[in-house]
């Protein structure tokens, strides 16, 4: 159901997606290809699809990690983007964006967590049937 905590918790993963998109559009990592804006369309796109697909649990779990696993990967090249800028890591403007998908990661481990105890949940509730 749309009302459970884990789609609160995978909705704020999509929320966190989104202010990257808005918050990174300036941000150039290859001249020729988005690799951030990409990144964020699949990334909400994926949340949303977990969101909604919550009669398989199974499947939403292989969501979140698919997203967790996208973000890792958006962590190391926003680091590696604030690195090579110049002015160094101490310009105040710029290190917002990597902490989008921090915030992302751990909401998508609490939605899974939550997806796992109520797997837990209803397969007992089966064995006493």
């Amino acid at each position: 159901m749309l009302q459970r905590i884990q789609t609160i918790w995978t909705f704020l993963a999509v929320l966190a997606a989104v202010f990257l998109f808005v918050t990174g559009q300036d941000v150039i990592i290859s001249d020729s290809f988005p690799v951030l804006n990409i990144a964020c369309i699949v990334l909400v796109l994926v949340g949303l699809l977990s969101v909604f697909s919550f009669k398989n649990r199974k499947r939403q779990i292989l969501l979140n990690t698919i997203s967790i696993i996208i973000n890792a990967l958006l962590i190391g090249i926003l680091i590696y983007w604030l690195l090579k800028l110049s002015g160094g890591v101490h310009f105040p403007e710029k290190g917002i964006e990597p902490i989008f998908p921090l915030i992302a990661m751990i909401c998508l481990f609490i939605a899974n967590i939550y997806i796992k105890k109520d797997d837990r949940l209803v397969k007992s509730v089966d064995r006493l049937r």
